[in-house]
């Protein structure tokens, strides 16, 4: 952990230091003596458990001259002792494991304690408690996994709050509310809350048996099939079908109009063909066990900590899993839209940006890459697709930059390896970007923009792309953006503009934050909670990551 977590240090020290002064001294000097030895080369353990925070404990402890905190004045448990077991409970409620923070041991210890007087068990108990605590703390404001050991594409900055102000909320007359202080340090956004709910409620049914249904031909509506039981029965348990008594079915085998219903609002939360047929797709949707979801909440419950806390009060998001882009104005969704995102080899990047400006009748300058892998095949496959596609081929930068004749390049003797040109292509319909595209500069040249190819967003899945995002309205988003953020652009200009086929460089007057980031799970407005599939193979290693004991979790 970093200098931002001694914070709540000095936040613990100051809020339980108020009561007398420590008269056993023996158990002062044990934690004075055993912290002390935090800069040798020998770990920090206590009843046999490693410490991770030893050079915050030992801070803690010397801020407060040795003197305990779970422990009062005469050796007996303090009121804060009495919430201890309850606030560490607590991580599971955010997809922590408690296990993670001492829970089995401290629970073994505080039975032995009573009527004990051997100072070694209570300073255990003194550092573990502590230990625990500051751990849930740093994870509940940061997360518990470094997003960079596991995703090297995930680059949002995370914003570093100072924890004494977090903690100083919680103070007031009489004892600290632990729970309450724990909770405050998670992420804030309405969203988080009720993913949390959701995987309390996933719990719920991962407790109970859960038995695939069968495979089988189609289930079509109006027809009779000996599992629609069974697919109502299991829409009932996800939420989708609320049937009263009054209201069952008097043939269950019958697919009738309430149960096409519950489907097609299942496979809208599940990002399927809103079709009202159940084949495979929404039959191996049906059949994803509880505890495979609750492992996906999870995973997305930790997404959430990565984020900074405060998104701006007006921002456009990108859910990369959820091929959807979202413009928010104080709590209130403008629009919304689908959009294109980066193939699993070729994977859309997570991080924050600020949209400057945008482009209209762009131009292409293709990535030495693309024009290497993607565009050389099909010059050498057709002696017309450059000038059919609208492409000029240069080289060189700038002053020296020199324009060449297509048909003097021997194409078929150049590779993906040895590319020495760089291919442009004109404004105009075949253009890539389209008609316009929105620029938040960035280090992987990733944007958002048009594109020629509409057919692509009548796909359930849409990860085409070579990284960038392709939007599926943008003459919506450009109109709100030069209304809204620009004073030189009305609408006949913007028209005008598009009409001539120049390409034309127009800046906001104010930025806009974009997020770029990646959810398998979430809860959308309407309060239904929404899956994808995970396209990137993300959440595996986040979960494992979750799972593994501290001493083998790598970042942190």
């Amino acid at each position: 952990m970093h200098r931002f977590a001694c914070a709540f240090v000095l936040g613990v020290g100051l809020l339980c230091a108020g009561g007398a002064a420590w008269a056993e001294v023996e158990l002062r000097e044990h934690l004075r003596q055993r912290l002390e030895a935090v800069h040798s080369d020998s770990p920090l353990v206590a009843a046999g458990s490693d410490l991770g925070s030893a050079e915050l404990l030992h801070a803690l402890y010397q801020q407060r001259a040795w003197r305990p905190i779970w422990f009062d004045a005469e050796g007996r448990p303090s009121a804060m002792q009495a919430q201890l077991l309850a606030a560490v409970d607590r991580a599971a409620d955010h997809g922590l494991n408690p296990a993670h923070y001492h829970r089995g041991v401290l629970e073994e210890l505080l039975a032995e304690q009573v009527g004990s007087a051997d100072r070694r068990m209570l300073a255990d108990i003194e550092l573990l408690a502590s230990d625990g605590l500051l751990s849930l703390a740093y994870h509940l404001l940061h997360g518990r996994v470094d997003p960079e050991s596991i995703d090297p594409d995930w680059l949002l900055r995370r914003e570093l709050p100072d924890l004494f102000e977090l903690l100083a909320d919680g103070r007031g007359e009489g004892p600290v509310d632990l729970v309450a202080v724990l909770d405050s340090l998670g992420p804030r956004y309405p969203a988080y809350q009720l993913l949390r709910e959701q995987l309390a409620l996933k719990r719920g049914l991962a407790v109970n048996s859960w038995q695939p249904i069968a495979s089988g031909p189609l289930v079509r509506p109006e027809t009779h099939d000996a599992r629609v039981s069974a697919i109502r029965q299991r829409l009932i348990e996800l939420g989708d079908l609320v049937e009263s008594e009054d209201q069952v079915a008097s043939d269950p085998d019958f697919y009738d109009a309430a149960l096409v219903r519950a489907v097609r609002a299942f496979q809208d939360r599940h990002g399927l063909m809103i079709d009202g047929l159940v084949g495979p797709r929404t039959l191996g949707e049906l059949n994803v066990p509880p505890e495979r979801r609750v492992a996906q909440l999870r995973a997305n419950l930790e997404r959430w900590r990565w984020l900074p806390r405060d998104l701006g009060d007006e921002y456009l998001l990108v859910n990369i899993a959820g091929y959807s882009m979202h413009l928010r104005s104080f709590g209130e969704i403008l629009m919304t839209q689908r959009v294109v995102v980066g193939t699993p080899f070729r994977r859309t990047p997570v991080f924050s940006g600020s949209m400057s400006y945008l482009v209209l009748n762009p131009s292409w300058e293709v990535p030495p890459r693309l024009a290497g892998q993607d565009i050389l095949p099909r010059i050498r496959a057709d002696e017309t697709y450059l000038e059919t596609m609208g492409f000029s081929v240069y080289q060189g930068w700038g002053a020296d930059e020199q324009r060449i004749d297509p048909a003097s390049v021997d194409w078929a003797r150049l590779s993906a390896r040895n590319f020495p040109y760089r291919l442009r292509q004109a404004p105009g319909p075949e253009n890539a970007l389209g008609r316009v595209k929105f620029m938040f500069p960035n280090r992987h040249n990733v944007y958002l923009h048009d594109t020629p190819t509409r057919t692509l967003f009548a796909h359930e899945e849409r990860a085409f792309s070579s990284g960038c995002i392709r939007i599926e309205n943008p003459e919506a988003l450009t109109q709100w953006l030069l209304n809204e953020r620009s004073t030189i652009m009305t609408p006949e200009r913007i028209r005008a503009v598009l009409d001539s086929g120049v390409e034309t460089t127009v800046r906001l007057d104010r930025p806009l934050p974009v997020h770029l980031l990646y959810w398998t799970a979430w809860v959308d407005d309407r309060g239904r909670v929404q899956y994808r599939r995970d396209i990137y193979r993300r959440d595996p290693p986040l979960i494992e990551a979750l799972d593994a004991a501290p001493d083998e979790l790598e970042g942190y």
